[in-house]
């Protein structure tokens, strides 16, 4: 018989992974087993081709009990425990086998309910079935959970095993822990040169301001002494950059160099020099001179630091006029910082 011909005479059904024709499952013996759900429903079957199929179910139908009225075996499957408290008791066991048979929902909802589940009793036994299962999730908040409260998980029965049995998972923790740790003392140091580049920012408006205005008693050569000033809204800063114009105009060692609060107002002047746009008619002192000298130099390496320098600190000023800042900083800080600050460091400010 051709193909074609007795796909007309048998049309075909699908049961399972199998392709049956009408006729021949009109000709099937009659169901020999029922399968019981969890809802009750009662599904016939035939207990050659479910052995067949699958050798659980093959073993199920060995141990299956026969109904004496109808002699048909009848197999009950509740299902898998669902509710939280089942995934609580059971959830370590059901991630295993549902890993093995491929069961992702049952995977997914185990992994969540471990996860909600962890304690540092029980991490590390969960890190290791994590590993095992190829369940990242779960693994990760296992980890975060491990390197959050370290010292504690130490001293569990889990961790010594661990040391013992598992030094791959140990490796694993400890790096996780040492880059968790690198990551926080980069981050800490970025916001510290942030907050640094800031202030320089602030001290450059500060210094236009003061040479520009004027600022209580210190201002241009053409300013009124006598007209007093209110303090402006950059108090803080004002006064610490006053202090330190006050102490350069009258500081007898600037002459020779010594003066290191000297020094530091020549890299000032220098750095708005190499920040300014308006140096032809800019009325902050030395600000032409600075350009000039620059120009004439912008070759060497030490220039270089400078322009890394005036663009981290243009960025900072940038990124602090686009967003709104929820921690200021305190008044007593700026004016104590802002003269030493470490970006300018190693910058020499000779010109």
């Amino acid at each position: 018989m051709c193909p074609t011909k007795f796909s007309v005479e048998h049309p075909l059904k699908s049961i399972g992974n199998f392709l049956i024709s009408d006729k021949i499952v009109e000709n099937l013996p009659k169901s020999d087993v029922a399968v019981v759900t969890s809802s009750g429903l009662r599904i016939l079957a035939h207990s050659h081709i479910m052995a067949m199929v699958s050798p659980v179910m093959e073993n199920a139908m060995e141990k299956a009990k026969r109904n004496p009225k109808t002699g048909e075996k009848v197999i009950s499957i509740p299902g898998v425990p669902c509710t939280d408290e089942e995934i609580d008791k059971y959830g370590m066991h059901l991630l295993a086998l549902s890993h093995v048979f491929s069961v992702p929902k049952l995977k997914q909802r185990c992994t969540k309910g471990l996860a909600i589940g962890l304690t540092i009793e029980n991490v590390i036994d969960v890190l290791q079935l994590a590993r095992l299962c190829d369940a990242p999730d779960l693994h990760l908040k296992g980890m975060k959970l491990v390197s959050g409260k370290f010292k504690d998980v130490k001293k569990t029965e889990g961790w010594r095993f661990v040391r013992k049995h598992d030094p791959w998972l140990e490796l694993d923790v400890l790096q996780y822990i040492d880059e968790v740790e690198s990551r926080k003392k980069r981050s800490k140091r970025h916001k510290e040169e942030q907050r640094q580049y800031l202030q320089l920012s602030e001290a450059m408006d500060c210094l236009v301001h003061i040479c520009t205005e004027g600022c209580t008693s210190v201002g241009p050569y053409d300013m009124d002494p006598n007209k007093k000033k209110e303090p402006c809204k950059r108090f803080a800063t004002c006064h610490g950059l006053q202090m330190l114009i006050r102490h350069f105009a009258t500081c007898k060692k600037r002459v020779n160099g010594g003066c290191s609060r000297c020094k530091r107002m020549w890299q000032l002047l220098r750095l708005h020099a190499s920040m300014c746009e308006h140096h032809d008619h800019c009325r902050v002192p030395l600000c032409r001179q600075f350009k000039l000298k620059m120009q004439q130099r912008e070759k060497k390496a030490e220039d270089a630091k400078w322009r890394v320098l005036v663009k981290k600190v243009l960025l900072a000023k940038t990124v602090s006029s686009l967003s709104v800042l929820t921690e200021a900083a305190a008044p007593h800080q700026v004016t104590k910082h802002f003269c030493d600050a470490s970006p300018l460091h190693g910058c020499n400010a000779d010109a």
